[in-house]
């Protein structure tokens, strides 16, 4: 049986996610249809938008439902772009952001001649607010951050970077997905002040890393943010996303993301006391690895390891072997044994960012799963480091 240490990359589906899609399925009906059965499912999917509302701290009709994080900060940014104020054609873009937020801005540049203003991560993978805020000049048209970085694990200061970009009045989107139902995301509250202008406008989040089925996620889009959309053919979703809407996949997510905030603070310090544990075990049997991201302002299930001289994809094939699913970092690299940007972006060198590990605890970890790892892990340490 496979101890999985991946949960950054996908988690487990939760069993009242997968009973609610069931139940949510039987309902026959197009939420857009003016008939009684389309507009029972309707009922049921503005339900599930309420609900997940409640949880992000947004209005309903700021809920515009996606397949995932990728679509949604491809709708954020590119979106973002078409509809930006004349004379701008800066992205505002730190430095190890997610491969979603990278590519979809390599392709406004390539394709729409925008010109990136990169923003430099302090060495714990931090994105430092006054950097960030000194990269937000009058020209810039967009900026984007990471609430919390998916690799090392660090948490940003989302409100300071949303203060920041309202006060220079940069329309700004915050990818939540690695940490939403791990740490809180709030975003009325992020806000604050800045209803009604610019500046925080958009927020997105995936439903498959916190227990919701594949294919599910989220966009929250200021009612005042001026987007354009990717999708055109129906007018649905505020005419930000057409297409026939997912209601199974709606409430499922909607399910997936109470019981997560529900289980957050008590969740945090299980995991926190595993991670501790795990990091503590680690350096007293390979005291040469190095824990990477910020050591107190970290997701509670993360563990991002600098292994010297142990190339990640020999642990990862030697792990495996031993039973034991982790990663070298983001998922959507999977198969290509390409260095970190992440790690290079804190500091290190292209030999280094090939020698980490990431290690991922979440909702169904367990005590054994930890002990599972560090029976493992300092035998395929040696192995790997001397090949």
């Amino acid at each position: 049986m496979t101890v999985y240490l991946d949960h950054a990359a996908t988690a487990p589906l939760r069993d009242e996610a997968r009973e609610a899609w069931l139940e949510a399925s039987q309902t026959v009906g197009n939420a857009s249809s003016i008939h009684g059965a389309g507009q029972a499912a309707r009922r049921i999917l503005e339900d599930a938008r309420e609900r997940l509302a409640a949880v992000l701290d947004c209005q309903p009709i700021e809920v515009v439902f996606t397949s995932g994080g990728t679509e949604g900060a491809n709708l954020a940014l590119k979106g973002l772009w078409w509809a930006r104020r004349e004379g701008t054609d800066g992205v505002v873009l730190p430095d190890g952001e997610h491969h979603a937020t990278l590519d979809a801005v390599a392709w406004l540049q390539a394709h729409e001649r925008a010109r990136v203003v990169p923003v430099s991560l302090d060495a714990a993978a931090r994105i430092l607010p006054d950097a960030f805020a000194a990269a937000l000049a009058p020209d810039v048209a967009l900026a984007t951050a990471l609430v919390a970085n998916n690799e090392a694990g660090t948490v940003n200061d989302a409100a300071a970077l949303a203060a920041a970009a309202h006060d220079r009045t940069v329309p700004l989107h915050l990818d939540a997905v690695a940490a939403f139902g791990h740490a809180p995301v709030a975003f009325r509250r992020w806000r604050g002040d800045a209803i009604g202008s610019t500046g925080l406008v958009a927020l997105s989040v995936s439903g498959h890393k916190i227990g919701a089925p594949v294919g599910t996620g989220a966009l929250v889009v200021s009612r005042e943010a001026g987007l354009t959309a990717l999708l055109h053919g129906g007018g649905q979703q505020r005419s930000l996303r057409a297409g026939t809407q997912d209601v199974p996949g709606a409430v499922a997510l909607a399910v997936a993301a109470e019981l997560a905030e529900a289980e957050r603070r008590a969740e945090t310090a299980r995991l926190s006391a595993l991670r501790d544990r795990l990091i503590g075990r680690l350096r007293a049997e390979a005291p040469e690895a190095v824990l990477l991201g910020d050591p107190v302002d970290r997701l509670p299930g993360n563990v991002h390891l600098h292994l010297p001289g142990a190339p990640g994809e020999s642990m990862l094939y030697l792990l495996d072997r031993a039973g034991i699913a982790v990663s070298t970092g983001s998922a959507c690299q999977a198969g290509v044994p390409e260095p970190s940007h992440v790690v290079m972006a804190m500091g290190w060198d292209e030999r280094a960012a090939r020698q980490v590990l990431r290690i991922s605890l979440g909702r169904t970890t367990t005590d054994a799963d930890v002990d599972a790892l560090l029976a493992a892990l300092p035998g395929a340490y040696r192995t790997a480091a001397r090949r």
